[in-house]
């Protein structure tokens, strides 16, 4: 009986692992082929753009636009020096793995993006969208509050008195 248990619970166990395991990272060709527009961006502002209560968590999860612009092109349409949006949503904190790609005000950075319906903004290909960074961000902070906005610290100019 005891042996029956523990073999039913390494089944139940390895099954739910299994289940909210995530996903393989896509191949460096797979995220190629399957984005809209490979570039290096900047990041000049990421602005939260709604904040909703998750109904299965209860945790208020924030929605964000980013402005970004293009730096260099891989692959895509876009022209250095095109403004365009990248939008993303927070995901619940007990989810397995790192499912939200996150963008940080001022930070520069090799992404692929999918372009979103209607066309207006683009979104990451997938969790391992995003490279490392070219150049890393002032701050890891991002906006919680609706209509709240960020941008790069910017270093403080020397003043010349009069």
């Amino acid at each position: 009986m005891l042996r029956t248990f523990a073999v039913f619970l390494a089944v139940a166990l390895a099954t739910a692992s299994t289940a909210r395991a995530l996903p393989a990272p896509m191949s460096d060709q797979d995220l190629m082929d399957k984005s809209d527009l490979v570039a290096v961006v900047k990041i000049g502002s990421v602005s939260c753009t709604t904040v909703t209560k998750d109904q299965a968590s209860g945790e208020d999860l924030p929605a964000y636009l980013a402005q970004a612009k293009v730096v260099e092109v891989k692959k895509g349409a876009a022209k250095p020096g095109d403004d365009i949006i990248i939008t993303w949503r927070a995901v619940p904190k007990n989810i397995v793995g790192p499912w939200t790609v996150d963008y940080y005000p001022g930070e520069q950075v090799l992404t692929h993006l999918v372009k979103k319906s209607g066309g207006v903004s683009y979104g990451s290909t997938w969790w391992n969208a995003k490279g490392d960074d070219i150049t890393a961000p002032p701050s890891k902070a991002l906006p919680t509050e609706s209509g709240q906005t960020f941008t790069p610290q910017q270093a403080p100019q020397p003043q010349t008195p009069l």
